[in-house]
């Protein structure tokens, strides 16, 4: 087959992009990269005036004369990339928002790719309108909404995700809807909002190439690591302030067996060599599943703290803990972590544990072959 990937999002469609070549298929990845993570893509396709001065030469002249001069530069980009962007057998879109640009020049690039292209797929993989909508419901005990909804975060702070709800991005999401053949959730945070409708075609776990993510070997005995990355950007929307807390109490009880690392807005290569001498990862709060961030750690044989609860265990018929779920309860992560440092014979277990589960669920040519058959089906 071949293969269009659309747009970028925490190296998601780049280990796709390497499942479905292993197993034979032609595959083009057209997009940013994802912004400042700058992933690899086959074709880039970019909005430009994103540098610092450039950046403050697009807003000046939006307040100017309305114009998004960015806007008008991808666009420009866009229609002398058509050739490349017709004849596939299967495109599929990272996100609502793919290339992060006005929701009137995402409708249109993503009509023009389905009317030149066989089928046209949608993730939900990242903020949508469908899933912020549901962020704000009661339908979960606590969401990435839960922190706005407490007053720890602006709605400046939180304008990335409450933009979906925005009429714009509503007309985006029901013109998008009429125009894909099918929608997949990359983890459950994304399956809760989709699981009634006609378009839902299940959830695909995100893949991971375990082929070059390798388990670490690391001896588990005193004293015991733990890994807390922050990125003050996402301090509250990831539960930083509930783990700091938490590492606090940690600290004053068991200072002579533990061994913590806090590091805040690492670059990526950074963070994964600081997060390496790790036992214990401290990831995200308000989650129901995992991310990439905790994946790769789980991987390597991190025990993570993150999404797991019961909505989890229950996907995946799970009866062996892979990871920590971490509730937005201090004194519940307070007591797990107790619970590790006085055993590291169960941190090694659950170390294990989380490295088989990522090669059995998320390895990504398993992970390819059900996109295939997923996309063949429709």
């Amino acid at each position: 087959m071949r293969i269009l990937l659309v747009g970028e999002y925490s190296r998601l469609h780049n280990s796709l992009k390497e499942g479905l070549t292993a197993l034979g298929h032609e595959v083009t990845l057209v997009g940013s990269g994802d912004g400042f993570k700058k992933f690899p893509v086959d074709i880039p396709l970019e909005r430009g005036y994103t540098s610092s001065w450039k950046k403050k030469l697009k807003l000046s002249i939006l307040k100017l004369t309305g114009i998004d001069i960015s806007e008008k530069s991808l666009r420009n980009h866009f229609t002398k990339l058509k050739p490349q962007l017709s004849g596939y057998d299967v495109v599929q879109l990272i996100n609502e928002s793919s290339f992060n640009t006005t929701p009137s020049l995402e409708l249109e690039i993503a009509q023009y790719l389905k009317e030149h292209n066989k089928n046209l797929f949608l993730l939900s993989c990242g903020t949508d309108h469908i899933s912020v909508t549901h962020a704000f419901t009661d339908e979960l005990p606590y969401t990435i909404a839960t922190p706005y909804k407490e007053g720890k975060l602006t709605k400046t702070s939180f304008a990335p995700a409450l933009k979906y709800l925005a009429p714009a991005y509503k007309r985006l999401h029901t013109a998008l809807y009429k125009l894909v053949d099918g929608v997949i959730a990359t983890d459950l945070d994304y399956h809760f909002p989709l699981k009634d409708h006609r378009l839902y075609k299940g959830l695909i776990p995100n893949p991971i190439n375990v082929d070059k993510i390798l388990k670490q070997e690391i001896a588990f005995t005193y004293p015991i690591t733990i890994f807390h990355g922050i990125n003050r950007n996402n301090y509250y929307k990831k539960g930083n302030d509930l783990f700091e807390q938490a590492l606090a109490i940690i600290s004053n009880k068991y200072n002579e067996k533990v061994n913590i690392i806090t590091t805040e807005n690492l670059p990526y290569d950074e963070y994964i060599t600081a997060y390496n001498k790790a036992h214990i990862v401290l990831d995200q709060v308000y989650a129901h599943d995992q991310g990439y961030n905790a994946l790769e750690s789980m991987a390597k044989g991190k025990v993570v703290f993150t999404g797991a609860g019961p909505h989890f265990k229950a996907q995946y018929q799970l009866d062996k803990t892979v990871a920590i779920d971490a509730t937005p309860d201090v004194n519940e992560i307070v007591a797990n972590l107790e619970k590790l440092i006085a055993s590291p014979a169960l941190l090694e277990e659950i170390s294990e544990n989380a490295h088989h589960f990522i090669k059995t669920h998320h390895h990504y040519t398993k992970v390819a072959q059900q996109y295939l058959k997923t996309w063949q089906a429709t």
